[in-house]
């Protein structure tokens, strides 16, 4: 039998410890995962890796592009309004990236195309119960997937 050095019983050892105590060795995905396709105008909401919520969406028209990456949500408030574009109602905005948000809108009939001056707009309805998810199990256990 091959003899085990000390860092290597040490490793395994850590290792037993770590799964036995629960802990991944790998990073942990969150528990929600919020995947905006910004080619279909959609976004699919998953929680523990089963998906619960899809529904249409509008990012950023031409000249003023959702960014895509990776997030957290930063800051997130029931109620806010655009200093930038005319006071304009933000009911609802879960804040990702420097100024963009996700974040309900009243235009519904752009909902599906190119609308926005980069944020993600949903329905009210739909942007309250995302934010409900994400208050709920809380913006540390929320990635943001934006991708073209």
């Amino acid at each position: 039998m091959k003899r085990l050095s000390q860092r290597r019983l040490a490793r395994l050892a850590f290792a037993a410890v770590a799964v036995t105590a629960g802990l991944a060795l790998t990073p942990a995905l969150a528990g929600v995962v919020v995947r905006i396709d910004k080619s279909s105008q959609r976004m699919a909401v998953s929680v523990d890796g089963t998906t619960r919520h899809s529904w249409p969406v509008s990012t950023g028209r031409r000249g003023y592009g959702t960014p895509s990456g990776v997030f957290r949500p930063q800051m997130m408030a029931r109620r806010w309004f655009s200093r930038k574009y005319y006071n304009s109602p933000m009911p609802h905005a879960i804040f990702f990236h420097r100024g963009y948000a996700i974040h309900g809108t009243y235009e519904l009939a752009r909902l599906g195309g190119l609308a926005s001056h980069g944020c993600v707009r949903l329905h009210p309805a739909n942007a309250a119960a995302l934010f409900a998810l994400v208050e709920r199990r809380g913006r540390h256990n929320t990635r943001i997937v934006i991708s073209n």
